[in-house]
């Protein structure tokens, strides 16, 4: 019963948290509910998306699982604003929800030091200050020096269908009422917030030939790096996914029946997610639109069963089988599981140190929904995260913070821990201000020495991925040595490519920079990158063309590294900045810290607020100097 590390919960969270503590040298238990429910995918069967593949491929360049569960169970690959700049395109995969929850399930049970044990954890056991490990529903009493949290939507989950409540974390599974009430003991600041998910239908039943097919990527992309590319393209087998419509008539029938919809009448009282909103809560706010995208995705390779994107709803049975089949395509469904809404407890996430421990309880971590956050991912980064910080606090090591400009793991924590949220967090590309820099296909080169450096990543691994780097950087150098002068044979050699004269001499990278410029183009006037694989001269082409706007975000980083070094006087005067708000001036007078990162590491200060600290503390300087 005396472990190093004890983690709650087994969804994307509690995986990454158990494994990595447990490879990183810690005697390591894991409390589910239900041992067969461990890597459950409750809501979608999709992993990524717009800035969440992105989380998936970093945690795959620190070490972490999801991303080679995803290469395993993926039945269908998409790269996601594929038109569009490589800084906001995202890979997405549907995956087979039965084959992924046994191959997380099985890494579990098959990881050296690490148990798992189906119980409920029920109580934290705390000691001046400090959590000395969980008492479960049975009386069992697990010692460990960390204990991380992740109990999704389980923490008071209350499950709402109509008029229907039902005390549950998922439905036909129980809640987590105690640890709750336990975490409130504690003194810990909480809220509610809210989620939902569609129904499931019985894919027979549907008339696929009147929909959109919409299928994966002809050469699909893993999510891994440590997949087989090569291999992965010609062996995976992918499905196609459906886009259906909603129409005046499904608009008729939910609006009918507004008064019998939780979300209004006032049953739901915690907050939903602005960017993923019920079908109800989408028609009463955008009511002006004549339809909805439906996406119909299979949730396994065997296609039984669909779950029907964009229709997330906590209505009545009788009016989600209205409104469903009023979908075209849909008239004759039969419906599987029925859609619903469900509300839990969350801890307000400024609790937390950006090692993801709370700052009133040492020794306590929290990842994953409990820290307001929604989707699979976000989940997964953050228990990566805070697996990874238990085990250097127990080794008496300084915790690993990732920056904003390193990667959208640090974005995503510093937003949590700085700002807090109101309603449930989900990541965007617009989130990062250095975006250019953390491409998805850059995320083992940005990060993988940390991954290596932990006993994460092998000795082969690793070496790849310096390699790779070394010949993306062998690219760029041939891309700024190489130069062309304006004669007729080179010009002659751009016309026959659509490509305008140069007039005067350039380099490739300069050519490579245009618009117009791809792959085929670059290595046809610099053939020496024939050599490289195709993701390789995808890179090189990437860094050639952003050359200059990569070099500016680079010392922006570089000159804020620098003043976040600058110390503030000890008498200096907060409330005379103007351009700081009330708020932000209070708290600075409040913790008086002494430097510019002591200041950024206080909850609710922004990276604007600095700047203009910055001036004023040289203008003060200035002033004192006189």
């Amino acid at each position: 019963m005396e472990y190093d590390v004890i983690v709650v919960g087994g969804g994307h969270a509690g995986i990454e948290a158990a494994l990595v503590a447990a490879r990183m040298g810690n005697k390591t238990l894991m409390i589910s509910m239900l041992a067969e429910n461990v890597g459950a995918t409750s809501c979608n069967p999709a992993v990524g998306g717009l800035a969440k593949g992105h989380l998936v491929r970093e945690i795959d360049a620190l070490g972490g699982e999801m991303g080679l569960i995803t290469d395993e169970a993926g039945i269908q690959f998409r790269i996601l604003n594929q038109t569009k700049g490589p800084a906001v395109r995202g890979s997405r995969a549907q995956i087979d929800m039965d084959k992924y929850r046994v191959i997380a399930r099985n890494k579990i049970l098959h990881q050296p030091s690490l148990d798992l044990v189906q119980e409920t954890a029920e109580k934290l056991i705390i000691e001046d200050g400090e959590v000395k490990g969980i008492e479960t529903l049975l009386l069992n009493e697990y010692r460990a020096k960390k204990v991380i949290i992740t109990t999704g939507t389980f923490l008071n989950g209350v499950i709402h269908i109509g008029k229907m409540k039902q005390v549950g974390g998922r439905f036909g599974e129980n809640a987590s009422v105690g640890l709750s009430e336990s975490l409130k003991n504690a003194g810990l600041t909480m809220d509610r917030l809210k989620t939902g998910t569609c129904a499931r239908i019985d894919s027979s039943t549907i008339d696929f030939s009147v929909m959109e097919e919409q299928p994966g990527d002809e050469l699909p992309n893993p999510f891994s790096f440590r997949t087989d590319r090569e291999k992965f393209k010609k062996e995976k087998q992918q499905l196609p996914c459906y886009i259906a419509y909603t129409n005046e008539i499904t608009h008729q029938i939910i609006e009918s029946n507004f008064y019998r919809a939780p979300l209004f009448t006032g049953q739901i009282e915690g907050v939903g997610p602005r960017y993923c909103p019920s079908i109800e809560d989408k028609i009463n706010r955008f009511r002006d639109k004549d339809r909805h995208h439906l996406f119909i995705e299979p949730q396994t390779m065997d296609n039984t069963e669909v779950y029907v994107n964009g229709m997330s709803t906590s209505l009545p049975p009788d009016v989600q089988r209205d409104m469903i089949h009023s979908v075209k395509g849909m008239e004759n469904a039969k419906i599987v599981r029925y859609g619903y809404a469900i509300e839990y407890d969350y801890v307000d996430p400024r609790e937390l140190k950006h090692s993801l421990e709370t700052k009133k309880i040492k020794g306590l971590y929290l990842a994953g929904q409990i820290n307001g956050t929604t989707g699979y991912e976000e989940a997964a980064a953050q228990g990566l995260m805070a697996g990874i910080n238990a085990s250097l606090s127990i080794q008496n090591k300084e915790p690993l913070v990732l920056r904003r400009d390193e990667a959208y793991i640090g974005v995503l924590i510093d937003d949590l821990v700085t700002k807090g949220t109101k309603e449930p967090y989900r990541m965007f590309t617009s989130r990062a201000e250095y975006r250019l820099l953390l491409r998805e296909e850059s995320a083992d080169t940005r990060l993988s020495h940390y991954g290596y450096e932990l006993g994460l990543l092998d000795d082969v691994t690793y070496e790849k991925v310096k390699q790779k780097d070394a010949q993306i950087k062998e690219g760029i150098t041939l891309l700024e040595q190489t130069r062309f002068t304006p004669n007729k044979e080179f010009n002659a050699l751009l016309a026959s490519m659509d490509e305008e004269p140069i007039k005067d001499v350039a380099t490739a990278q300069q050519l490579v920079a245009r618009k117009s410029f791809d792959v085929a183009k670059m290595v046809q006037i610099v053939p020496e990158l024939a050599k490289f694989d195709d993701y390789i001269k995808e890179e090189i082409l990437v860094e050639g063309k952003y050359a200059r706007y990569i070099e500016k975000q680079s010392q922006e980083i570089e000159r804020m590294k620098k003043y976040l070094k600058v110390k503030i006087p000890e008498d200096f005067d907060f409330t005379k900045v103007s351009g700081l708000s009330k708020e932000i001036q209070e708290k600075l007078v409040t913790f008086n810290p002494p430097t510019l990162q002591a200041a950024m590491n206080i909850s609710g200060i922004t990276p604007a607020a600095i700047e203009i600290l910055h001036i004023y503390i040289k203008m003060d300087a200035r002033s004192n100097k006189v």
